[in-house]
């Protein structure tokens, strides 16, 4: 609230994800509703934070999450999100938890500082290797 209308980008998106959690878990919105509340908060969060990387030459999207470590599946998704066919529900929830977790590691554990939040290098690596399995499928191949 001290920050009034220049909300941090990260605090902003960070809200914004979890508000679609919350609607989600409460049953009250129809999957339909749920992918187009999914949907914007995806496609803010790679918008905001990969605008403060581009310069006056426009850079490709893909590259500028690259650049910052956002899953290149997420970009995909925001652009299916923009100028596709909405896609199911099930992969605007698992980029919704892959976005939040990416905010979790980049944003609010050096926030709080890592000696609060630090996980085992052992767990990262392993998290890391499970979720580059999981999203094996949503490489470019599984867009087109």
């Amino acid at each position: 609230s001290r920050y009034g209308p220049k909300m941090p980008l990260a605090v902003d998106c960070t809200a914004e994800l979890i508000r679609c959690k919350v609607l989600d878990s409460s049953g009250r919105l129809k999957s339909h509703e749920l992918i187009l509340s999914y949907g914007l908060a995806l496609v803010r969060f790679v918008n905001l934070i990969t605008e403060r990387k581009q310069k006056m030459v426009s850079i490709p999207l893909r590259q500028l999450a690259r650049e910052v470590n956002i899953p290149i599946w997420v970009v995909d998704l925001r652009h299916e999100l923009t100028h596709g066919k909405l896609p199911r529900l099930a992969l605007c929830r698992k980029g919704c938890d892959v976005v939040l977790d990416w905010l979790r590691k980049m944003y609010w554990s050096r926030q709080l500082g890592n000696n609060l939040c630090e996980e085992s290098e052992d767990e990262d690596e392993e998290e890391e290797q499970d979720e580059v399995e999981a999203n094996a499928e949503l490489d470019n191949d599984a867009w087109e």
